[in-house]
Formats: C-alpha cells, sequence, structure tokens
C-alpha cells in the first residue's frame, strides 16, 4: 500500500468494506451520486476566536438563503488560540457544509487560501475574511456575476471603516502597482471575491511559493468584473497585519507579476551614466580653464551620497527577485496539513466504531481550557502510594 507523501493528512478509510461490497448487486441501479456543490466559500481563519460566533451567525444563514448547494471550508492558519476547538465544534454542528483544514502552523493568509482552492468543490469559489469586515450577505450579487458569465469578480469596498493612513496608503499602492503590472484592482486589500471553477483550476495548477491570488486570477480570467459592497468595523480583535506585513505583500505583488521595477533601473543607470560623464567633461574643462578650485565639494559628496542611495536601493530590489527565484527552486511545500475536518471523515470513522482522533484531540484542549479552577477536583493530586 503506497504510503502518503510528507505533509499530506492521512484518510481515515474502513478497512472491513471491500471497494466490492459498495457496488451494486445485480439488477440493482446504482445508488444516487451527491448533488454537485454550487458554492464553496474559503475563509482562513487565524487567531479568531472572539468573532467565530458572530461570523456563524451571519454567514450560514446568508448561504442558506442561496436556495442550492454550498460548502464552506475554514482553514485555520496555525492559531494559538481556541479557533480550532470553535471551528471543530461548527463542524459537528454543520458537517454536511463545513469542512475545516488544519495547518500545521502559521503559513500566512494566501497559503491558507491556497489550501481552501485546493480543497474547495464547488462550481464557484468565494474569498472571505473571518472578521466579519466584509458582510456575508454580499455573497449572493457575487454568486449572481459569476451566474452571469463572469469567471472572475473583484469588489470595491463601500465607506470604508479603516485609519486614514491605511486609506491613503492603500490608494498610493494601488496606482502603483496598476503603472507596473498593468493590473486593474480598484480595491486590492478587499479578500471578498468570486472566482469561477476554471479560474481555481489554474490557480492550482500554479506552484509559486510566493503569490498574490487576485492578481493572479485576473491575469487569467477572460471576463472579469468589479462590484461594490459594503464594510463594517472589525467585529473583534485586531488586524493581522503589520506595516512591514503589508509592505512584504506589496513586494509580493509587484516582484511576482512584473520586472518593470529592474527596467527601471536598468534606464535610471544609463541616464546617471551619461550625466556622470557630462559632469566628468565639464570638470576636465573647469580644471584646464580655471586650474584647481575646491569650491563644490560638498556638492560633489552629495551627488555621491545620492548615487550611492540608488545603487544599494537597486541592488536590493534585485536581491528580492534573486530571493523569490531561490525560494521557488527548493520547490518546498508551501504548507503542511495536520488534520482535515469533513463529513467522509467522520462517516469513516464512524463505520469503525470511532471517532475520528482530530476530533477526540480537539476536544480534549477543548475540556482542559473551559475546565473552572474553582471546581473541588482541578488540579487534584493522586493519592499517593502506600
Amino acid at each position: 500500500m503506497p504510503h502518503p507523501l510528507p505533509g499530506q493528512p492521512t484518510r481515515i478509510r474502513d478497512n472491513n468494506v471491500r471497494d466490492d461490497e459498495t457496488a451494486p448487486l445485480p439488477g440493482q441501479s446504482s445508488p444516487p451520486r451527491a448533488r454537485p456543490i454550487e458554492v464553496s466559500v474559503v475563509i482562513p481563519v487565524y487567531n479568531e476566536e472572539a468573532g467565530l460566533q458572530a461570523l456563524f451567525d451571519r454567514l450560514y444563514p446568508a448561504l442558506d438563503g442561496l436556495a442550492t448547494s454550498y460548502e464552506i471550508v475554514f482553514v485555520n492558519d496555525g492559531s494559538t488560540d481556541r479557533s480550532a476547538q470553535i471551528l471543530a465544534r461548527q463542524f459537528r454542528q454543520r458537517p454536511e457544509v463545513t469542512r475545516v483544514v488544519m495547518f500545521n502552523g502559521n503559513f500566512g493568509q494566501h497559503m491558507a487560501i491556497l489550501a481552501g482552492f485546493e480543497h474547495a468543490r464547488g462550481r464557484m469559489v468565494i474569498t472571505l475574511d473571518a472578521d466579519l469586515q466584509n458582510p456575508p450577505e454580499e455573497i449572493p450579487r457575487l454568486v449572481e456575476a459569476i451566474r452571469a458569465g463572469h469567471d472572475y469578480v473583484g469588489t470595491i469596498r463601500r465607506q470604508r471603516h479603516d485609519s486614514a493612513f491605511r486609506r491613503v496608503a492603500s490608494f498610493a499602492m494601488n496606482r502603483l502597482r496598476e503603472r507596473i503590472t498593468h493590473i486593474r484592482m480598484t480595491d486590492q486589500g478587499c479578500m471578498l471575491r468570486a472566482y469561477d471553477r476554471s479560474v481555481v483550476d489554474t490557480i492550482n495548477a500554479c506552484r509559486e511559493v510566493n503569490t498574490f491570488i487576485p492578481a493572479l486570477a485576473y491575469t487569467f480570467s477572460s471576463n472579469p468584473v468589479e462590484i461594490v459592497v459594503g464594510h463594517e468595523e472589525r467585529h473583534a480583535g485586531e488586524s493581522k497585519y503589520s506595516l512591514y506585513q503589508l509592505v512584504r505583500l506589496n513586494f509580493d505583488l509587484v516582484t511576482g507579476f512584473s520586472i518593470v521595477p529592474l527596467q527601471w533601473f536598468s534606464m535610471i543607470g544609463t541616464i546617471l551614466s551619461l550625466l556622470s560623464g557630462g559632469l566628468f567633461v565639464v570638470l576636465l574643462v573647469r580644471r584646464f580653464l580655471l586650474g584647481s578650485e575646491v569650491q563644490g565639494l560638498f556638492t560633489l559628496f552629495a551627488f555621491n551620497f545620492f548615487l550611492v542611495g540608488i545603487m544599494l536601493f537597486g541592488i536590493g530590489l534585485l536581491g528580492e527577485y534573486v530571493g523569490r527565484i531561490y525560494q521557488q527552486v527548493r520547490d518546498r511545500p508551501r504548507y503542511r496539513i495536520k488534520a482535515i475536518l469533513d463529513a467522509s471523515q467522520a462517516d469513516a470513522a464512524r463505520g469503525q466504531g470511532r471517532r475520528p482522533a482530530p476530533l477526540e484531540e480537539l476536544d480534549q484542549r477543548d475540556d482542559l481550557e473551559e475546565r473552572d479552577p474553582r471546581d473541588p477536583d482541578h488540579d487534584r493530586k493522586p493519592p499517593c502510594a502506600p
């Protein structure tokens, strides 16, 4: 029996049932196939225990109102709080439409979305943040846009509830990114987006280590569209993106989709070389006509510092490209999955007379964390042996 590859979760299967036992007997019709899933919603989760229940209370009714088949794929991105236990509890309550992918560590939001894409089974896939800044009630509008024939649906946040600094920085980066990559996304920071299955399959075929999913989908789409959606204040907690992480994300976006910055520095280097040559000729003529002079020494120092700064920045930019090539050629797994909770896994475990091990482990952690310290049996030591 072949062993699973490293990093791949082991599926639970009932070994007492043979494949031929599941086949229909002569004269019997084949068992009905499962209804194909129309909508898959992928939600990355990282330390969102304070707002998950509010998300459940709004997300499931919004999807139930679609009157179509759907699934929700939660990807726990190595949360250190009780998010994993809350997701497992929700899986037990709605196992027919809920799936949970548990990462072995924190690999980032975009890696979590890629894992959700690989496990999503719907004809269309919608991404949504867990912080409720993007209302789940907007999902039906994205579904209608996909059904209208669009293969990629971007969104623009109406009345953003972000700080002024973040809005200005986002606007500036959007304009710079559009000039460099020629990818037109009015609001690149909004993760409430919809993708047709053909686009998702193409993204799954890519093996990029550093990428920006909305931009990648835009390059593959043939009929993209953008719609305006609502935006709310974060329900609980705080943003997981620091200023440094936002800068790194934009580096991924720029270097992953264009070599224009390298071409810019080639042009700047050519212009500066011509200017330096002209300056050398001017100084040489002045030397012979006016003799030795020390005036303008500090100006030359300023020019020198300016040129050195440009060279160092260019070397750093070149290093960003080389570093991404280095990460890509190593061909390491982009993430590692610890466990997958889905209905087929639970059914197989019940067929073996036991519950899935990942759920047992999460239940034990949940019981330990919810135990009241005032309980007289709490932390009671066993009696000493005689």
